[in-house]
């Protein structure tokens, strides 16, 4: 599995490191609907992403996270408040909820009307999704 993605990382020249753990990310999706309400959303998850993926750092750490969170352009402060308060709590779970109604079991997934692309895509494939799902949204 992780030559498969690194070798799809590489195709799609994004930064992937050496992993040797997986590690819980619900705390990063939480701060990253903060972030996205924020207007700081793209910033941080391109934090969390080279955070975890190319320098494989421990994103269920609450000061990793905080430190993203000010690598991102956002407060530290006001993350770790988000974080003990769990204010976006629900938002993720109402999240996982409809990925389970869905079906989704992997990520990334994109989802248009009733059509999936599952994994990292090169962009020929989601332009094909877009395109195909043009075509029914006429019909």
């Amino acid at each position: 599995m992780m030559k498969k993605l690194r070798k799809t990382a590489d195709d799609l020249g994004l930064p992937f490191g050496e992993r040797e753990r997986t590690y819980n990310s619900r705390m990063s999706q939480e701060l990253g609907l903060w972030a996205e309400s924020k207007n700081k959303g793209d910033a941080f998850h391109h934090a969390v992403f080279r955070a975890y993926f190319a320098d494989g750092k421990n994103i269920a750490k609450v000061p990793v996270l905080l430190d993203l969170t000010e690598s991102a352009g956002l407060s530290r402060e006001e993350a770790a408040a988000v974080i003990s308060t769990r204010a976006f709590k629900a938002e993720v779970d109402a999240d996982w909820t409809l990925s389970r109604e869905m079906g989704i079991k992997a990520v990334p997934t994109v989802v248009m009307r009733q059509e999936k692309l599952v994994g990292a895509q090169p962009y020929d494939m989601l332009e094909r999704l877009m395109t195909l799902n043009k075509i029914k949204k006429r019909s």
